[in-house]
């Protein structure tokens, strides 16, 4: 078990309250999720767990965790409730009570009003990724939705920081928790920070400077406005590099498809706000670079924590300005480590960045409503041998859409595949997706 889960599991089997703070990639979803998986009885057709995320992302993400959890546990339903997403699915959904909902705040509120979700029955409540729904303006949603819960639940709540909001809202919503705070602090020799200073120059042109000279196979910038990464996403795309952007003013298909392809391998670049990269599962991403420093330390280590996990080696590059060395220092402070000032006149870019990624995406019309499995695609693509197995990469399925990523070479053969052959007997349209 990760620290997280042997601190946090026997205490939630326990029943007790919690307080958890831990990185990224912590395991901390396995953590309440065996917790609360534990005290589950399937036999039993009412709601008896709630997870609330800050974005649709990451409840995805949670579901497919706990999914996975619960498959040695026979007739377990988990529901996603998140917007974006139309009522009507979720409302038939709902009419066979689900043992396990995980939403966001303002569409589960949605449901408690309504009346298709309730909650009489629930033990126990999981606030995820606490301190960005309280950043996102959600603390009246959440304190709407929690008045409509017993009083006798259990509620743990998980936090990557720990801000004075969220010792507040654990006064008014837990009963004596127990605080937990697994190591935050990354190894010095796991990710290798690099600060450049970028008073002399556009940070446009310094971020493709450092691009040419780390020449990393994929990496997340982080921007602290949405505006700022748009622009950022043109600039390069417009150098012929592979980049995308991902914000909360995109529309819910926009950034299914953005975090998709970045996921899969047919991105190589994503720029991304802090809450939009919450819903970002890699396991491997060798660098991430500050466009502009965070406004709190431990988001910066939040930040970091996306390189350099299950001990893999990983890049971190900050660009900041030299009115903003306080900030600077306050990282140091949080990371108990003096950070390299790297000369800008080191980065080698005598060789360009513009890197094809390995993978394409093909979009299929055709999901899981229309009974697609991940295996039923693996088996038309590969049947008649003409593609390897290895070539074949994520496949992520929606309600009506499949995205699967296929090794660059073979594309052209495996669309040709998937247009003119059939999957499970039946023709499902397909094309690559840009």
């Amino acid at each position: 078990m990760t620290p997280i889960q042997s601190a946090s599991i026997p205490l939630i089997i326990e029943g007790k309250d919690l307080i958890a703070q831990a990185k990224t990639g912590s395991g901390k979803t396995a953590a309440f999720g065996i917790g609360l998986l534990h005290k589950l009885d399937p036999g039993f057709f009412e709601t008896q767990a709630l997870v609330i995320c800050p974005t649709r992302e990451l409840a995805d993400q949670v579901s497919n965790e706990l999914r996975r959890l619960a498959r040695a546990i026979p007739n377990t339903k988990i529901t996603v409730l998140c917007g974006g997403k139309p009522m009507g699915g979720q409302l038939a959904s709902l009419e066979h009570k689900p043992h396990v909902v995980v939403g966001t705040p303002g569409r589960l509120l949605k449901h408690l009003n309504k009346g298709s979700l309730t909650l009489h029955h629930l033990s126990t409540l999981v606030l995820d990724e606490a301190d960005r729904m309280l950043d996102m303006g959600f603390l009246d949603d959440i304190n709407a939705v929690i008045e409509r819960t017993p009083d006798d639940r259990q509620t743990l709540l998980f936090s990557a920081t720990y801000p004075d909001e969220i010792k507040s809202i654990s006064r008014s919503v837990q009963n004596n928790p127990v605080n937990i705070k697994v190591e935050s602090r990354h190894k010095e020799n796991q990710i290798q920070q690099a600060f450049y200073d970028v008073e002399d120059q556009s940070r446009g042109s310094l971020l493709l400077k450092i691009l040419q000279h780390y020449q990393p196979t994929a990496c997340v910038v982080f921007c602290n406005r949405k505006q700022q990464c748009d622009e950022v996403a043109n600039s390069l795309v417009q150098q012929g590099i592979s980049a995308k952007a991902l914000h909360g003013d995109m529309e819910q298909n926009e950034r299914d498809l953005v975090l998709t392809q970045f996921s899969n391998g047919s991105c190589s670049i994503l720029i991304a706000t802090d809450v939009a990269a919450r819903g970002l599962d890699i396991k491997e991403l060798p660098m991430v670079v500050n466009f502009e420093l965070s406004h709190d330390p431990e988001v910066h280590v939040h930040r970091i924590g996306r390189t350099g996990r299950a001990d893999t080696k990983g890049i971190a590059v900050s660009l900041f300005k030299l009115s903003e060395m306080p900030k600077v220092i306050a990282i140091e402070n949080e990371c108990k480590q003096d950070l390299p000032m790297e000369d800008i006149g080191e980065l080698n870019t005598s060789k360009a960045f513009k890197p094809k990624p390995q993978m394409v995406t093909i979009g299929i019309n055709g999901g899981r409503k229309d009974k697609l499995r991940a295996g039923d695609i693996l088996g038309a693509l590969t049947a008649n041998q003409k593609i390897a197995g290895s070539a074949i990469g994520k496949i992520d399925r929606f309600d009506r859409l499949t995205y699967v990523a296929v090794d660059r070479r073979d594309s052209n053969t495996a669309l040709d595949l998937l247009t003119k052959g059939k999957i499970k007997g039946r023709q499902f349209k397909a094309r690559f997706v840009k």
